[in-house]
């Protein structure tokens, strides 16, 4: 890691508000479509990775000079197989930097997440949990590799109601070679039973370096079945961007914003104004180091295109302020063809689907 050299280091007083992205890489079972940086066979780094998790995260407070965090999110692999004991020790080093209305998610497998587990989270301010549910069907679950069941996925969610939790997310997985509508619509059903407030809905991916990759049998795309599933969800749930529906996830919804957040641990990523920050993907090398971090230099052309990227995937929109007359001229066009909405000086995007088609059709660069 450079030592800091010039003033780019100071970038924040101790008015602002920092999202803030932990990684936890420990897994108790890979499933087959992952390609997440996490592992089945490092349980025993946990005490260790957990103090290296508190030095770099104790380094970033004090070169960016950060008093407090807007949001928290804790992703990876699985946080809910961090034991109560290391769950609580993170959050005694977090807790001076948490406020009344900081969002704190941590993610979860219905498998991991013990009633102890979640009180432990509960008691120490998470006020978001997110479980990897994928599906309520007992045979798609072992398709994708999952190691819990429909019943542990129900309970889980039971457990976290009744605990406490009232923002409740689950994930779930279509686009595979198991689905029907019907076997989608119970799924559905069975979520809006369940005490819940957000579903993240995402279509079977077949990533590099997963069981997966070469499986072209196991994913079937549908345009129309996508378009079903989306209508679908969105009766009870209503869309805020390609993937997500309900309550608005306010840590999300900054990444579509394009808001500074750290990332500590192995494998997590940080941005911050026109840079991007890597710590080390290697667990043992992150835990011997964990301020052995990359920094990536991005460009202005990258930043805009990523703007407008993102901002037709949900509805944050685009800022008319950032295009220039080529490119207004274009968005004027497709508010015409009545694809995008002008309202307050940005553009909306009215079909998330069509995203990556709409950006294109507007940058001229």
């Amino acid at each position: 890691m450079e030592k800091d050299s010039s003033s780019k280091w100071t970038l924040f007083n101790k008015g602002n508000l920092l999202m803030l992205y932990i990684h936890i890489p420990f897994c108790d079972s890979k499933c087959f479509y992952c390609s997440f940086n996490s592992y089945t066979n490092l349980h025993h780094t946990q005490n260790r990775y957990i103090d290296s998790l508190i030095q770099q995260f104790k380094f970033e407070i004090q070169r960016f000079k950060i008093s407090k965090f807007s949001t928290i999110f804790i992703g990876g692999g699985t946080p809910s197989t961090l034991s109560s004991q290391n769950l609580e020790k993170l959050f005694a080093t977090l807790s001076p930097y948490i406020t009344d209305k900081t969002e704190i998610t941590i993610e979860a497998n219905p498998n991991s997440a013990s009633e102890e587990w979640l009180k432990t989270a509960k008691k120490v301010g998470i006020n978001r949990i997110s479980f990897g549910v994928q599906s309520f069907d007992n045979e798609k679950l072992k398709f994708l590799g999952r190691n819990h069941s429909k019943d542990m996925a129900i309970q889980s969610v039971k457990n976290a109601c009744e605990i406490g939790f009232k923002n409740i997310n689950i994930d779930l997985i279509y686009d595979t070679a198991m689905d029907s509508r019907e076997l989608l619509n119970s799924d559905i059903e069975i979520a809006e039973s369940l005490p819940i407030s957000h579903i993240s809905l995402y279509s079977l991916t077949l990533e590099e370096n997963t069981l997966f990759e070469n499986r072209k049998d196991v994913k079937v795309e549908n345009l129309e079945n996508t378009e079903w599933i989306i209508q679908r969800v969105s009766q009870k749930f209503p869309q805020y961007e390609i993937s997500n529906f309900g309550e608005v996830s306010k840590h999300n919804f900054g990444y579509w914003e394009g808001k500074n957040y750290i990332g500590l641990g192995s494998g997590a990523v940080g941005f911050l104004n026109n840079q991007r920050f890597y710590p080390q993907t290697d667990v043992e090398k992150y835990i011997q180091n964990p301020l052995d971090i990359r920094i990536e230099e991005i460009s202005e052309d990258d930043l805009k295109f990523e703007k407008i990227f993102l901002g037709f995937r949900s509805n944050v929109g685009v800022s008319k302020s950032i295009l220039k007359k080529s490119e207004i001229e274009n968005a004027n066009f497709l508010v015409k063809k009545n694809i995008l909405i002008f309202k307050n000086d940005i553009f909306f995007n009215s079909n998330f689907l069509l995203a990556d088609e709409v950006a294109l059709q507007i940058w001229t660069d």
